[in-house]
């Protein structure tokens, strides 16, 4: 059954479902029903994707995208709380890159290019997130842009992610402990 369902799954299928108004709504305050949902239809999609059993999909713009979301967005709902959240994010990563080098962003509408970058905005990796910010400004995704613009001044103080610490069991140091306490940890 699991099988059929891996094959079964295409490109579109992915998109309709998270472009879908239902998820939409849902995107920036997930419930835990959504996270169980994501969970039940896609974790063995995430699997596969990555353990590269869908390379055939990084040959399209539409395939790209929906491995983007696939191993960056998709994890982060299935795995919610936990280091395994961010498990395929270098993967993810990975694959912007090379779309991004095809031109494969450019052939998206904008309003789908945001989940195109999302991985590179979420990368403990100030170059990728310099990449972040100049391709939200250049789309003109100005919402986006403004949180990219964030986490690359946290990347840049830090050289990682502060607010992962406690869930990849890293130690926080005392400058950090101090930024997860203020006020400032919550911009955006």
């Amino acid at each position: 059954m699991i099988q059929k369902t891996l094959q079964q799954t295409t490109p579109e299928q992915i998109l309709a479902y998270w472009y879908s108004e239902s998820i939409r709504a849902q995107w920036f305050c997930a419930t835990p029903e959504l996270d169980a949902e994501i969970r039940q239809r896609y974790e063995e999609v995430w699997r596969q994707a990555h353990a590269g059993g869908m390379a055939a999909w990084r040959d399209t713009p539409e395939g790209a995208l929906a491995l983007a979301i696939i191993l960056d967005q998709f994890p982060l709902n299935m795995f919610r709380g936990s280091a395994r959240a961010f498990s395929s994010e270098r993967e993810a990563v990975q694959l912007v890159h090379a779309s991004i080098a095809r031109g494969f962003d450019k052939k998206l509408p904008v309003s789908k290019r945001i989940f195109m970058y999302m991985p590179l905005m979420h990368s403990e990796v100030l170059a990728d997130q310099d990449a972040s910010v100049c391709l939200f400004e250049v789309a003109g995704l100005l919402d986006n842009l403004k949180f990219a613009k964030h986490h690359r001044e946290i990347v840049r103080r830090f050289g990682r992610f502060p607010h992962r610490n406690a869930l990849l069991g890293r130690v926080s140091t005392q400058e950090e402990h101090a930024y997860l306490n203020s006020e400032e940890a919550f911009k955006g």
